[in-house]
């Protein structure tokens, strides 16, 4: 009988394929992993602690830099709180602009997710594809709010400014051109045959099991179960909007990768109705008070962000301060599946089924 020591392995926390400060401790036997074990904490800020000294728009600043792919879905999730805690009615034009900002930072988290994900197993080409039609959009956001990464855009009650002159028809020209490459994404990767083998039936998991590890997003619509917050629980005005939840009953991490690209076609839909919806004119921000004071009590709100169900929970003392608040960080959730997804599969399946679940640091240890 052939006898092998077991082998403790450390991938990260600087490893390129953990995409940011990541530690995953496993042991092998041969090239069987027989336990794994994520670390995290290397990028803990506090931000929720931070938080009970800040005023409530001095903590949109570090709502960026959680998911700080998708930022504007972060800046937007702490202003609807206090805005649904408050009683604030939110003008249409500061809405379309909240949607469009919104949607086009889900089609660029996407594509990085594509891009980096791809080259996590090999392929540097599509990796270089993804950031050049990112970066179109990165363009138009900082058009939009004078930033590129961490935005700062929203604020409580609207928006920080309106869209300059000629922006929305940037964004109306920006849709047929997305439209091309995405088939041309599928045409590079989708049908290649290493990729395929790469993927196809690695990192399955069930419905049960995503329902009993609180997965959302696409983690979640992989297994089948149809859920979107944009669709369930419509928030800002996206029951305005035409547009399909994709989701697929395989639950590997080709489900995972086939899904995110469908969700930039979704995304493009909306960006396509909201630019034709837009108001000629109109406000971009409610009347609130100088010193935003929530009233006494707690509030709990959430919205769909790329990774999934992003929430916000405030307790109030009716102070310019929460006394609590607290963030349901998506990316901290889904990673919980990985040990049990990682146990008895073969070391090279270590990094293609981490990247399908798409994880950012800056969420998991927000």
């Amino acid at each position: 009988m052939i006898r092998t020591e077991e082998m403790l392995l450390n991938v990260g926390p600087q490893h390129p394929s953990t995409h940011g400060v990541f530690r995953l401790v496993v042991k092998i036997d041969g090239e069987i992993i027989t336990e794994a074990k994520p670390v995290i904490g290397y990028l803990h800020r506090g931000t929720e602690k931070l938080a009970e000294n800040l005023q409530y728009t001095q903590i949109i600043p570090y709502t960026d830099r959680m998911d700080y792919l998708s930022a504007m879905t972060n800046n937007y999730v702490i202003c609807h709180a206090v805005e649904t805690m408050m009683g604030i009615q939110v003008p249409d034009r500061a809405e379309y602009l909240r949607v469009l900002a919104m949607e086009l930072g889900r089609v660029a988290s996407h594509l990085v997710a594509w891009g980096t994900y791809v080259l996590d197993l090999g392929a540097t080409s599509p990796f270089i594809y993804a950031f050049r039609d990112r970066e179109m959009i990165i363009n138009m956001l900082n058009e939009l709010s004078g930033a590129r990464l961490t935005f700062n855009y929203m604020r409580v009650g609207g928006v920080k400014w309106d869209a300059p002159e000629g922006w929305v028809e940037k964004v109306r020209d920006f849709v047929p051109y997305m439209r091309q490459e995405l088939k041309g994404y599928h045409d590079l990767v989708s049908g290649n045959e290493i990729f395929l083998d790469r993927v196809k039936g690695v990192g399955i998991y069930t419905k049960e099991e995503a329902l009993q590890y609180s997965l959302s997003g696409p983690n979640l619509r992989s297994t089948g179960v149809k859920w979107d917050l944009r669709k369930d629980e419509p928030y800002s005005i996206y029951d305005r909007f035409d547009f399909d939840v994709p989701t697929s009953e395989d639950g590997d991490c080709l489900a995972r990768y086939h899904l995110r690209l469908a969700e930039i076609s979704e995304s493009l839909k909306i960006i396509e109705q909201a630019v034709e919806q837009f108001p000629a004119e109109g406000e971009i921000m409610a009347k609130v008070p100088k010193i935003i004071k929530v009233p006494k009590g707690e509030g709990f709100v959430r919205i769909e962000s790329p990774r999934g169900e992003i929430g916000c929970y405030i307790y109030s003392d009716g102070k310019k301060e929460p006394y609590r608040l607290k963030f349901r960080r998506p990316s901290f959730y889904n990673l919980q599946i990985l040990p049990k997804l990682l146990v008895g599969e073969n070391i090279a399946n270590l990094i293609a089924i981490l990247g399908a679940v798409d994880i950012v640091l800056g969420e998991v240890d927000g």
